[in-house]
């Protein structure tokens, strides 16, 4: 016995030293191990053709590195813990794994069974009709005297049919119907329950060539032409729109879930005990499928706490961006002037100078709010203006007034005035004046604190050995 157990534990450590030698660590972020072929994945995956950007393995690492330890970083937050996490998690992992649960053979089969209960409900009670009609309407809300005159219509048009007329062309010419109209009167195939009863009872008492007396429904008089019968349609022919159809109705869902069912209840657990053991053997064959899903894993929580980290931080940090602006102004420089104002038509032209006087010492961030309520707070607008920023080739009103090119504005309807009121800065005056550079810049920089700060926390071991043989064994 203890021969046998030795012998057992040899092979399971021959088995695990081959594995390693397979896929050896190419590192250790925080004691924790990742593989050559994790590496791998993630480098072909973020270097492919196409890429614009494309990282040599040693200019990789320190991207990949910073990336995990991001994701330690959330791990230890315990951010995996939240609903929110592991509802999206498993929503996204679940979509990856759920369809293996059935096959192409079973949902052929549920199509097949689809067709055959539809076939025999429609045979049975007739099968299919091709028939063609000509249709005289009620007017809406008609009184007795034009009912009349519709039957009246009707059983002319009757008369001519019986001696001989063409029902395509009288259809065409006279049918109230103008889906059908168009095509000579004639229906797509029709069964039994699908149309209103008057109609249904006639066209199935006449015979196939047989064109019926005016026949009254709810929507007026028809005269029905029986052309054809046969039994449903083969089952090649409606198998696409078979398909579409429990496309709609998410009827391979409900397959998914009547396997995860049968096999849970076959084996003492639960569906979802039994997604999870289908999602190891798949990762078993498949270890793209594995990354994949640690790769939408670690994304999630990277995307949570680098939200609350840096991106929120950078966005709302008013004093933070202040200072930051302040440290770093000289780099915040124009190559060419910009006009700092607004360009803005008016009904009036007295408004022109108005508008003018209004913004007059007020702060530039006031000046929409003052507009409106100056000159747009009731149903009229007296003015139409455009604030912002302005450099060369933005705006032909600031072009022609401010930089002087030779251009012209186009015409606002009912606003013939146009004028500019602002000045010219060669570079920027305030923070609002290149604020969404300075959130980039700042996030950056919190982005580079945070990643220092991390490598200090977490312990990084990086087998340089190992990484020379990426993508080269």
């Amino acid at each position: 016995m203890k021969h046998i157990v030795l012998t057992g534990l040899l092979s399971l450590a021959g088995i695990i030293v081959l594995a390693q030698q397979n896929d050896p660590v190419v590192m250790h972020i925080n004691g924790h191990p990742v593989t050559r072929s994790e590496f791998e994945y993630s480098y072909n995956k973020n270097n492919s053709e196409g890429v614009i950007d494309k990282k040599s393995v040693a200019d990789y690492v320190p991207l990949f590195v910073a990336y995990r330890l991001k994701v330690e970083a959330a791990m230890d937050a315990r951010l995996d813990t939240t609903q929110s996490f592991q509802r999206e998690f498993a929503s996204y992992r679940d979509q990856q794994i759920r369809p293996a649960m059935i096959t192409d053979a079973d949902v052929e089969a549920a199509a097949h069974k689809i067709y055959k209960e539809t076939q025999e409900r429609i045979d049975s009670t007739g099968g299919m009709l091709k028939v063609a009609h000509i249709l005289i309407q009620f007017p809406r809300n008609a009184t007795d005297k034009a009912k009349a005159a519709v039957k009246a219509k009707a059983d002319s048009l009757y008369g001519v049919l019986k001696k001989g007329g063409d029902f395509a062309a009288l259809a065409r010419e006279y049918s109230q119907d103008p889906g059908s109209a168009k095509r000579g009167g004639e229906l797509s195939w029709i069964v039994k329950g699908q149309t209103v009863k008057p109609f249904e009872d006639a066209a199935w008492a006449l015979k196939d060539g047989e064109i019926s007396r005016p026949v009254e429904s709810p929507f007026g008089w028809h005269i029905i032409k029986r052309e054809e019968h046969q039994k449903f349609f083969d089952y090649a022919s409606q198998r696409d729109a078979i398909y579409k159809f429990m496309k709609m109705r998410n009827i391979n869902e409900q397959l998914i879930n009547q396997r995860l069912d049968s096999l849970a209840k076959a084996q003492g657990t639960t569906p979802a005990k039994v997604l999870e053991a289908k999602k190891l053997e798949l990762e078993a064959k498949d270890p793209n499928l594995k990354y994949l899903i640690a790769e939408y894993h670690d994304g999630l929580l990277l995307y949570d706490i680098a939200n609350r980290t840096v991106w929120q931080k950078a966005q709302q940090d008013s004093v933070g961006q202040m200072q930051f602006f302040k440290k770093h102004r000289k780099q915040y420089t124009w190559t060419e002037p910009r006009f700092k104002g607004i360009a803005y038509c008016t009904r009036h032209q007295d408004d022109v100078q108005r508008v003018k006087d209004v913004l007059k010492d007020k702060p530039f961030s006031q000046w929409a709010e003052v507009l409106r309520s100056t000159f747009n707070n009731d149903s009229v607008l007296r003015i139409r203006a455009e604030k912002g920023l302005f450099k060369k080739g933005m705006n032909a009103l600031v072009d022609k007034e401010i930089f002087g090119k030779d251009t012209t504005a186009a015409p606002v309807k009912d606003y013939p005035y146009t004028a500019v009121y602002g000045h010219e800065i060669s570079a920027p005056e305030e923070l609002d004046d290149v604020r969404a550079d300075v959130i980039a810049d700042y996030q950056n920089e919190l982005e580079s604190q945070w990643v220092k700060a991390l490598r200090k926390r977490y312990k990084v071991d990086v087998d340089e050995q190992v990484l020379k043989t990426v993508n080269k064994h």
